[in-house]
């Protein structure tokens, strides 16, 4: 967010160098400098953990024929699907988010996840701190965001998932990258 008055003292913020941080918002009043931080967000590429009948997250079946749980969210696309995605609420980690944000959005409890990989949109001014979560599968749940829900299996959705100015095509794609890792250690 890009303040342009103090919030303590209203007063309007100059622009002032701050040592190797560069160039910062600078009350005068109050001698307090502001950084325009981006929004904290997750993007979670949720897979079927029941994959080949095997439900144990320790046995991953590190190939391409995992299913991915995506997302229509006609805000975003009326044609393309997305990953789950969400903002990080205040006093909350990452990983608390990825819990809350699955579960919200399609009813699923998160088993096991790990941090992925960084994307940052400045035309919205966000950071999104991409993970894979592992999910037993159950019934789909309902939320006010989404429209509609659907299991694919990977190999089937490069025509269908979201690749224009959203990250989840690329997202998805560096999961499987880390599934297939021979480093891959998940964590609850």
């Amino acid at each position: 967010m890009k303040l342009e008055y103090c919030c303590q003292c209203g007063a309007k913020l100059i622009k002032r160098e701050i040592g190797d941080e560069g160039i910062a918002s600078f009350c005068e009043k109050c001698s307090k400098y502001y950084f325009d931080n981006p929004k904290c967000c997750v993007l979670i590429s949720i897979i079927n953990n029941e994959v080949n009948g095997d439900n144990n997250i320790n046995n991953i079946n590190k190939t391409n024929d995992k299913k991915v749980l995506l997302l229509k969210q006609n805000y975003i696309s009326t044609e393309k699907w997305t990953l789950c995605s969400g903002y990080v609420q205040h006093g909350e980690t990452f990983e608390q988010a990825v819990s809350r944000e699955v579960l919200e959005e399609t009813g699923q409890i998160v088993i096991k996840s790990n941090y992925v990989k960084s994307y940052y949109r400045e035309d919205k001014g966000i950071i999104m701190a991409g993970f894979v979560a592992f999910v037993q599968p159950c019934e789909f749940g309902v939320s006010k965001e989404v429209d509609d829900l659907r299991w694919f299996n990977y190999n089937d959705v490069d025509s269908i998932i979201a690749k224009d100015n959203n990250f989840s095509y690329e997202h998805l794609n560096a999961c499987m990258d880390f599934i297939n890792s021979k480093e891959t250690n998940f964590y609850i």
